[in-house]
């Protein structure tokens, strides 16, 4: 009686649970997504905590990106802006001791020396040897270097070269100066090596490992080509300066050809520009220098042999252009333009002093009487041909001059 009893309520209880309509939340399914109150609660995530403000925020900030980005393309590729992202680059520098400001060294359409905009994007940055680089062309090159981005190390003796030419990079982190001469050991692991470390004049022809037009000597051919094997006295005065670069350029091609080395070889004309030492004998910085002391100005012999004169900035380019080229050389770096000595003399006055005068003195032993690259092979394999005429370079390397002399800072340059 008892167990029909339990037995009947148990199905009234089971009955009942049919009929009461369950109030638990179901477990999750993704198709719950497409109910409407699903829809609701989804808006209501969105407005909570203020999270579509912030989803508005980033789109209006990638529309902007997208629409102003064209503009900052053109704005970077200008040669206006990147010459005004140069200049104010060396004007940011607060070096007191700093008097000469490379973008003040150029004339104002002289091109890429210091007016490309550095750290290019896609570039990969380079770490870079400049041996000679606190000398005249040396400390020019390290300017370009760092100017576009790369990671510079200058090794240099001081025999010639001066702390002053690259004071004003002191504190840059991208930039390093060892105390060093290149006849002793260094190890370095870098991407390229500019060697310039050379006395460069004829006051310093003891020790030398660049090369330099001065291996054609006396010429036979003129203008002179990369072919042309050159006409030296192996005996002469000039010899440990002419036959010492022909031997470096003999071990250069030995090391490319025997062990593979990648090497470049220039041959360097007569370059001019702020920085030169003051007394190193070479004809420009002679002439300048003794007509801002109001001294004559001395011509050896006649006057009438001829050389060529490129300003530093056009050199600095070449250098670079064949340096990034596949190229191994060798090739003539120069400005075909060709003067006399008694023409550079009036080209001096008119720029210096018209009142200066002459002073002619025996001309030296193995002069060259004539001197002119022929730039051909240059303009056609590196796209390279200088762009700055001697009248219009010349009045900068004057200004520089004439500060240093006036200030009595008549220390070394390169």
């Amino acid at each position: 009686m008892q167990m029909k009893q339990l037995h009947k309520q148990a199905s009234q209880n089971y009955r009942r649970d049919e009929e009461i309509p369950t109030t638990q939340t179901p477990p999750y399914s993704p198709k719950a997504l497409k109910h409407p109150r699903s829809l609701s609660r989804s808006i209501h995530y969105l407005l909570k905590e203020q999270r579509l403000l912030f989803i508005l925020v980033g789109v209006l900030i990638a529309t902007t990106f997208f629409i102003l980005q064209p503009s900052l393309s053109r704005l970077s590729s200008s040669p206006d802006s990147s010459n005004l992202l140069s200049t104010s680059l060396h004007r940011s520098d607060s070096n007191p001791h700093h008097r000469f400001h490379s973008s003040s060294l150029l004339p104002k359409h002289s091109g890429s020396f210091a007016g490309r905009v550095p750290a290019g994007l896609g570039r990969k940055r380079l770490r870079i040897v400049v041996t000679g680089g606190a000398g005249f062309v040396g400390s020019h090159l390290v300017d370009k270097l760092i100017a576009r981005g790369d990671e510079v190390i200058v090794i240099d003796n001081f025999f010639t070269g001066r702390k002053e030419n690259l004071v004003h990079l002191f504190g840059n982190p991208r930039f390093e100066l060892i105390r060093h001469d290149v006849v002793e050991p260094i190890l370095l692991e870098v991407d390229q090596i500019y060697h310039l470390a050379c006395p460069a004049s004829p006051v310093h022809y003891k020790f030398l490992l660049t090369s330099t037009s001065e291996v054609y000597g006396d010429p036979l051919e003129h203008p002179q080509k990369e072919t042309y094997w050159g006409n030296v006295n192996p005996i002469g005065e000039r010899s440990c300066y002419d036959e010492g670069k022909r031997t470096a350029e003999t071990l250069t091609m030995d090391y490319h050809r025997g062990a593979d080395v990648e090497v470049r070889i220039a041959r360097i004309f007569n370059t001019y520009g702020p920085r030169m030492c003051l007394d190193d004998g070479r004809v420009v910085s002679n002439f300048v220098a003794q007509a801002i002391r109001k001294q004559p100005m001395t011509v050896y012999g006649n006057g009438k042999q001829t050389r060529s004169f490129q300003y530093v900035s056009d050199l600095v380019e070449g250098l670079v252009a064949l340096m990034e080229s596949e190229h191994v050389g060798p090739f003539n770096l120069g400005n075909p333009g060709e003067f006399t000595m008694l023409e550079l003399a009036e080209v001096v006055k008119e720029t210096i002093d018209p009142s200066a005068t002459i002073e002619f003195r025996p001309n030296t032993a193995d002069d060259p009487h004539k001197r002119k690259p022929d730039i051909s092979k240059a303009k056609e394999l590196l796209n390279w041909e200088p762009k700055i005429p001697l009248r219009e370079g010349l009045p900068l390397m004057v200004s520089d001059f004439r500060n240093r002399i006036l200030n009595g800072d008549e220390g070394k340059g390169l």
